[in-house]
């Protein structure tokens, strides 16, 4: 692990807890936004959006993502769910973590495609040479201004689902509906809380009280997630003869693409590398099923590599897995109905 520090790599060797046992997400700094034609104004953004914009070209941009990175994820699966695979280019880091933070490794055909990058943090140096945090994925560059226009996943997801829209391929969805934007933001940000960072939370506990508060919040999301996709309710206010599909009733939206990375390593990794153990995520029959119908959307399961997520996780800690040892299960299909 390491961080940049006025623009020069620094290495650290631990993830540090709070005082009080718990693991704080540090925020993502570079937020600027991508929009339809490059003014302030654009809809399914914040109206108080960053200090800079950008119009939305094809070819223009860049995404740089890690395959055991939940956060590029989320990324990665609305940019083949929108069909942008040709208007946004694509280069993966190796899938672990160094002394150098996130690498290229172009012998196993992880490759910096675009600018050659032997690690990502050289991408935030080109970007700003006095840059100082993290070096995190996912990154959205942009090739004119040769410069990161956003390291934040939520942004990056908002940006490709609403401001895209015109090199989006015809099928695709509309992943932020007027009629939902404001069931979308509570929902999303309740799992995000709870789910998406809680179980980085209980793995990265300090103290037995802070991880065991974390792991509470994990299942009581996951729990209420099983209740909403069993519920003939449907979505909130709209009654059904049935249950939707996905989060928000009958039609994929940004909400589930947030969620599926979660449940893709959840088994393979975060109930065992994390502590997360109350349940497994094939114990929950309405949520097992909701994520195997995502795997079998179109490109998605394209996307996901388990045994990477296996081997990524439990890869050698000091803090977690000091020998480095790899369990072999579980035995998963995600294959079936």
């Amino acid at each position: 692990m390491g961080r940049m520090i006025d623009g020069v790599w620094v290495t650290e060797t631990q993830i540090a807890a709070d005082p009080d046992g718990a693991w704080r997400r540090a925020p993502s700094v570079l937020r600027d936004w991508v929009t339809r034609d490059g003014t302030r104004a654009s809809d399914g953004l914040p109206g108080a959006i960053a200090s800079d914009v950008y119009p939305a070209e094809a070819g223009r941009y860049h995404l740089y993502g890690a395959i055991n990175c939940p956060w590029a994820h989320r990324t990665a699966l609305v940019r083949v769910v929108m069909g942008l695979e040709d208007v946004i280019g694509l280069s993966t880091c190796a899938p672990r973590l160094t002394d150098q933070g996130w690498v290229f490794d172009a012998v196993s055909g992880f490759t910096d495609h675009l600018c050659g990058s032997a690690a990502l943090h050289e991408l935030y140096h080109r970007s700003d040479p006095g840059y100082s945090g993290r070096a995190t994925t996912p990154v959205l560059w942009d090739r004119h201004r040769e410069k990161i226009v956003s390291n934040e996943s939520a942004d990056i997801v908002r940006m490709l689902a609403t401001q895209f829209g015109t090199f989006a391929s015809q099928d695709a969805p509309d992943l932020y509906p007027c009629d939902l934007r404001d069931e979308i933001d509570a929902l999303s940000s309740e799992i995000h809380d709870r789910l998406n960072n809680g179980v980085y939370r209980a793995g990265f506990a300090g103290t037995q009280e802070a991880y065991e508060g974390a792991t509470r919040d994990v299942f009581a999301m996951l729990d209420a997630l099983e209740a909403r996709l069993g519920s003939v309710a449907g979505r909130a206010g709209h009654a059904t003869d049935t249950p939707g599909p996905f989060l928000h009733g009958s039609s994929l939206t940004e909400t589930d693409l947030r969620l599926f990375p979660t449940l893709a390593r959840f088994d393979v990794a975060y109930h065992s590398a994390f502590k997360c153990n109350l349940r497994r995520l094939t114990d929950y029959p309405h949520l097992w099923g909701y994520a195997k119908r995502l795997y079998r959307h179109d490109g998605v399961a394209a996307t996901a590599d388990f045994d990477i997520y296996r081997r990524g996780y439990h890869s050698p800690s000091a803090k977690r897995n000091p020998l480095g040892i790899v369990p072999i299960g579980p035995q998963l299909d995600w294959a079936t109905p």
